[in-house]
């Protein structure tokens, strides 16, 4: 890998890149869903191929998605702060056994002795308590074969969630809402296959 140094000694980050810029490219490439179609084989026998670009500005663009899916992964990026969901329902925080039940906008309310539609998709982790405004592509996003909001309340059955645990919760949902967009925008720039 050649590093350009200007003129004033500095390093010229339009003419070079480093490991990290290398990581997020790969990591952006395999978060394509027209990658993982067109390689399933490989991914199964965990022997993924890592297709290559000589196109300067694909690669700077995947390298930029993949940046920022790490941020959300690694549950650093700014947007984890500005939560999607709501949690309206005051009460004991504890997700009962049989929880949580997922219930998709347009669905008849739990409850609702007059047929009120739901506007927004709802997780409830106890009769009452809910957090709302969850999307149905987030609450069936999987990683690694698990339904991700799912599980994460699965595993918290019995207990009752703490304030940081229920905000971690609304994290984790804005992370997967932006995963999704941010995968829609890495098919886009890496355009038709074979890589070129």
């Amino acid at each position: 890998m050649a590093v350009w140094r200007r003129i004033d000694g500095g390093v010229d980050r339009e003419a070079t890149f480093g490991p990290e810029d290398v990581f997020d490219y790969i990591y952006a490439v395999f978060h394509s869903p027209s990658y993982r179609e067109r390689y399933a084989e490989f991914l199964k026998i965990d022997f993924p191929r890592v297709p290559l670009t000589s196109d300067l500005s694909k690669f700077r663009r995947l390298v930029k998605l993949g940046g920022e899916l790490v941020g959300l992964h690694l549950l650093e990026s700014p947007l984890l702060g500005q939560p999607t969901t709501r949690y309206p329902v005051v009460g004991d925080n504890r997700v009962e056994k049989g929880r949580p039940k997922y219930f998709a906008p347009g669905e008849t309310e739990p409850g609702s002795k007059d047929g009120a539609v739901l506007e927004a998709g709802r997780v409830y982790i106890n009769k009452s308590q809910y957090f709302e405004g969850v999307p149905p592509e987030v609450w069936e996003h999987q990683v690694g074969g698990y339904q991700v909001c799912d599980k994460w309340l699965k595993d918290r059955r019995g207990r009752q969630l703490s304030y940081d645990e229920l905000t971690h919760y609304q994290r984790i949902i804005v992370a997967l809402k932006e995963t999704i967009r941010l995968m829609e925008e890495v098919d886009s720039a890496i355009g038709e296959w074979p890589l070129e």
